[in-house]
């Protein structure tokens, strides 16, 4: 831990804090850390903060896998209880935590190859993600993804993975196009072992299965028939089929060779497992001395896997007139393993540039011909710089999905960057691998919001998907039901294959529980900062909550625009920290940061002379009058028109035309169809019923400023969560009486850990606070009270309804048969 620099900058500066006397949660922070490290997981980042609390603190670390940070967090409390407790931590139970993590990043590694494409992706700034099924991952997003699995990509052909798979056929395939390969026969009895050995022109011979991978039954250089015998039990029990190949044995080397889309990228020299004699120690401490080396790990967590002693590798050292304890002259090689694969435990060696050239092309000729676009094709040949008919070499296999490491890692020669040509050919020069992403968040009104933007995108023609408080959609349907606005539901819009734009709301929740879900948008857009949710999750002032709001201003690209409010301080004090371009809305032309933004050129919607307009330096465009778009209320919700500029404003800076903006504004009513629970007015022939979700301060006073133009009585159905403030319930209750007429309190049937009545007490205090002669009545139930409402509502009047339930308001209000019409 002495590397931990720490608040101090420096080599030690955090064992300096902790001489100096620090809290229990940085140390936790700095031990969750340091075991992660110690397992092979390099992570760094971490910060302590206390709660409001004393002595409760939040610690957030990194980690490379979800599971293993959760457990190096568990870890760390319990070894630094055990030191407060005891002075000590059993040495037995570290080793059990580090097991346990190695264990851990082992189960959630994505494997060599998998792990070199998606560091060439990152490199490129392709986002990615691992998809829920067969260890696929995905490579960008939307309509412009492509997937792989470790190194099948989807432009495999299933026939040329078929046909791989089926090393018979692809023999006889080879074999009928011209191209070198060993002499041998199929068969599935072993009564026929000893006429396909002489079939093939007698030993040496290899043994195989059939359909084998990654090494597994293959016995090579069988010189007599119990050897065969043997090999050819251990074939048949690997092959699926029962179906064994007996090969011609060709002296000669081991060599890979690696085709992506048609051309040769890679050639590495493979080697067995094997140790090399020094006239001193046995086989068995030469391979222990040989797994000492830094470079070797368990599995695929190093360039090389360690060797590994069991039946099969005391076969092969037995086949060669060695035991564990035969002590090997110096320079004297003894092999552990027929074959040599580097899970194991052999070796490579860079010959890419090597090759002879009519090698290379019948490597590209092979890919071709297997009709795989990424191909692993294995050679056996005394010399890969001369062509395989001089010296009698053969392509003895040709593999679908072939590893990489050992091109990536060779054991010597040079590294090659294999997973650039796979790139290149999932996403030519110039391809797109993004679609347009634009975040939506604030205190209220994004839900609208973000409706609005995604239907003035779909005048375009394009497929958008977007997520809400009340569901995931695409294009015109319904994916999921429910508040769907946190990072799990945006990867589904980003998943999906159909989708060309995404238009996500992001709220406060997700973005404190899990982040957010994409690492860069094009369009921040940013409504307001009110007091709501204050006094959960440590979030108590409202200058805290307009720094959680901005997390999404500040993943803004810079060549994409953030969109702020200029009226609300909170919002447009975020343009200092974001990297991306500003473009400012505002419900008036004269607002000073509209004007000064306007001198130097910026971007910006504002409301001017009853008009939406887009404003550019010194040219003003004109989207639309108020009073004709619908969901401004005939141009009576000022809140609603603040809406409609930011999403004009949004996609106009993403290149919109302007006249599908303002075909979409036309077109998009705050209805029950296309905005749920927000502002949906209903017309009930002698009255109207408004139903909005709005459950704070600022969505009262922005419902409000609509319903105080109303003509006739104005009655509110009001109550609040009861997991906000009493300060805020009270203050819902003034609002409601500087609005209302008459006023009925109900409650939710959620109290979210408040006794019953408790929320109605709040709100009428703050009502009588502000007028003790406004009429009042309570009634908890919440469809009680609506239906009470709508009854006592006098002709001309407005019941206005804050629920608990969009649907449950919406039911009762359509048992009603509202007339057709639901807008002004």
């Amino acid at each position: 831990m002495v590397e931990h620099f720490c608040a101090p900058g420096y080599r030690g500066g955090f064992l300096q804090r902790v001489k100096e006397g620090t809290y229990m949660g940085h140390i936790i922070e700095h031990v969750a850390l340091e075991l992660q490290e110690l397992t092979g997981m390099p992570v760094g980042f971490g910060r302590t903060r206390e709660t409001d609390t004393p002595g409760t603190y939040n610690v957030v670390f990194e980690y490379v896998d979800e599971q293993a940070g959760r457990y190096a967090g568990r870890a760390a409390v319990r070894l630094c209880q055990s030191i407060v407790d005891t002075g000590t931590y059993p040495q037995e139970d570290l080793e059990q935590d580090l097991t346990d993590l190695r264990d851990l990043r082992a189960n959630a590694s994505l494997g060599p190859s998998t792990e070199t494409l998606v560091t060439e992706a990152e490199a490129r700034q392709i986002p990615w993600m691992v998809l829920s099924a067969r260890a696929m991952v995905q490579l960008g997003y939307g309509v412009h993804q492509k997937r792989i699995q470790a190194t099948l990509s989807q432009m495999s052909g299933i026939l040329g993975v078929e046909l791989a798979c089926d090393k018979e056929g692809t023999k006889t395939i080879l074999q009928d196009s011209g191209i070198p390969v060993p002499q041998g026969t199929t068969i599935q009895f072993f009564e026929d072992l000893e006429n396909a050995i002489a079939d093939v022109g007698g030993y040496p011979i290899v043994i195989k299965p059939l359909d084998g991978n990654h090494g597994r039954g293959i016995t090579i250089n069988i010189s007599n028939w119990e050897e065969a015998e043997e090999a050819y039990d251990l074939a048949a029990k690997e092959s699926k089929t029962r179906s064994v190949i007996i090969e011609r044995y060709y002296q000669g080397n081991d060599h890979r060779l690696l085709v992506v889309n048609g051309k040769l990228v890679a050639v590495a020299e493979r080697t067995p497992a094997h140790v090399i004699g020094d006239g001193k120690h046995t086989v068995e401490e030469l391979i222990e001395i040989t797994n000492k080396d830094p470079n070797r790990g368990e599995g695929h967590d190093k360039v090389l896997t360690k060797i590994t002693v069991d039946k099969l590798s005391l076969g092969v050292l037995e086949r060669q007139g060695y035991r564990l304890n035969t002590i090997l002259n110096k320079g004297e090689i003894a092999y552990l393993r027929a074959t040599a694969n580097l899970s194991t435990g052999g070796s490579a060696i860079d010959r890419t540039d090597e090759i002879h050239p009519e090698n290379l092309w019948i490597a590209e000729r092979v890919a071709k011909v297997i009709g795989l676009d990424i191909a692993g094709i294995d050679v056996v040949t005394p010399d890969i710089s001369k062509p395989l008919r001089e010296v009698n070499g053969v392509i003895v296999e040709v593999n679908a999905a072939p590893g990489f490491r050992m091109h990536v890692a060779p054991s010597q020669g040079l590294s090659r960057n294999v997973a650039a040509p796979v790139m290149d050919m999932l996403f030519p020069p110039d391809s797109p691998t993004r679609i347009p992403i634009v975040g939506v968040t604030g205190t209220n009104g994004k839900t609208t919001t973000t409706r609005l933007t995604a239907h003035i995108y779909r005048q375009t023609g394009k497929i958008v998907g977007y997520t809400t408080t009340d569901g995931i959609y695409i294009g015109e349907y319904l994916v999921e039901k429910g508040d769907n606005t946190g990072p799990h539901s945006a990867h589904v819009i980003l998943k999906d294959p159909t989708v060309e734009v995404a238009v996500l709301e992001t709220a406060r929740g997700g973005i404190l529980r899990s982040g957010i879900a994409f690492d860069v948008c094009d369009v921040g857009i940013i409504l307001n900062v009110a007091a709501d949710h204050l006094g959960l999750g440590d979030i108590d002032t409202i200058e805290q909550m307009a720094k959680v709001k901005g997390v999404l201003a500040e993943v803004v690209s810079p060549d994409g625009y953030v969109v702020l409010n200029a009226d609300d301080p909170l919002v447009s004090a975020m343009a200092e920290r974001v990297k991306a371009k500003v473009a400012y809305f505002s419900m008036s032309p004269d607002n000073p940061i509209i004007e000064n933004h306007l001198r130097r050129g910026g971007l910006a919607a504002v409301y001017e002379n009853g008009y939406l307009s887009i404003l550019e330096g010194q040219w003003t465009l004109r989207i639309e009058e108020a009073t004709n778009v619908p969901m401004t209320m005939g141009g009576m919700a000022p809140f609603m028109i603040a809406n409609a500029l930011a999403a004009c404003l949004a996609t106009f800076a993403q290149g919109v035309d302007i006249e599908k903006i303002r075909q979409g504004v036309r077109t998009f009513k705050a209805s029950v169809s296309q905005t749920p629970g927000r502002m949906n007015l209903f017309n009930l022939g002698s009255y109207h019923a408004l139903v909005d979700y709005a459950h704070n301060p600022a969505g009262y006073e922005a419902v409000g400023g609509f319903v105080k133009n109303w003509k006739g009585e104005r009655l509110g159905v009001v109550g609040g969560p009861g997991d906000r403030r009493d300060e805020d319930l009270i203050l819902l209750g003034k609002i409601a009486a500087q609005v209302f007429d008459r006023i009925i309190v109900k409650e939710d049937e959620d109290k979210r850990g408040r006794d019953n009545g408790e929320v109605a007490d709040l709100i009428i205090k703050g009502i009588v606070r502000e007028n003790s002669n406004i009429p009042y009545e309570i009634i908890l139930n919440e469809t009680e009270a609506l239906e009470t409402g709508l009854d006592k509502v006098s002709q001309g009047g407005l019941v206005v309804i804050f629920p608990e339930s969009v649907t449950g308001a919406i039911s009762v209000i359509k048992k009603r048969n509202p007339l057709a019409d639901d807008s002004l």
